[in-house]
């Protein structure tokens, strides 16, 4: 069911979010859903998951007339589409696709490659696991949100050091992830994927379920 119901997916991604970064939970809107991540360069965020060319126009509109800047769209929307509804002051991140896999709970974690230790840990719904080197050094990461009573994990933060790429870190992180997220419950796990990432989660059997980009208004 979770794999077909995109806007159920987005709302998912986006309460997954809010626990992953520490943030408020999403505040219910008028057209989907609003994230306040309080940074200078990304004070808010709006998303929408049942997004069409007049929800677009009415959500600028309203981040517009109250003069808010750095404050983001993410829509299931391409770019091209979003960029032709918005007005000058609108800037596209680059693109973002929103992937979805089953979780099996009998997957064991992989091992880290030889050299690598892995660092697991789980605090208030999030599971974190770090990839050190020998010395210490944070080599590759990333992190799960599960929320209580949820059954869609949300893959957060997937990160390689461009010294330790092409070695397959990448893979033992995620892989590790939906099996925590699995242990934990979940039958689903969803995430936004970068460009580069999406190739990675496509070779680990991740779907592609559409795009999920984002525009900012007055970025700094």
């Amino acid at each position: 069911m979770w794999t077909d119901d995109v806007p159920g997916l987005i709302r998912c991604w986006a309460a997954g979010y809010a626990l992953s970064r520490d943030l408020p939970p999403p505040d219910e809107e008028p057209w989907g859903l609003r994230l306040d991540v309080g940074l200078p360069h990304q004070r808010a965020r709006h998303v929408l998951p049942d997004a069409d060319e007049v929800t677009v126009r009415k959500v600028a509109r309203h981040i517009e007339d109250a003069g808010e800047p750095c404050v983001w769209i993410k829509t299931g929307l391409p770019n091209a589409t979003v960029a032709a509804l918005l007005g000058p002051d609108w800037t596209p991140n680059d693109p973002g696709y929103l992937m979805s896999t089953p979780v099996r709970s009998r997957e064991p974690a992989p091992p880290p490659p030889a050299g690598y230790t892995a660092v697991q840990g789980s605090q208030h719904g999030v599971t974190r696991i770090r990839l050190l080197t020998p010395d210490g050094t944070e080599a590759a990461s990333g992190q799960v949100a599960l929320g209580r009573g949820a059954t869609v994990a949300v893959v957060d933060r997937i990160e390689t050091h461009p010294d330790h790429r092409r070695r397959g870190l990448g893979s033992v992180v995620v892989r590790t992830l939906t099996a925590a997220a699995a242990s934990a419950g979940a039958g689903h796990a969803v995430l936004s994927a970068s460009p580069e990432g999406r190739a990675l989660y496509t070779a680990l059997g991740w779907r592609f379920l559409g795009p999920f980009g984002s525009f900012i208004h007055r970025a700094l």
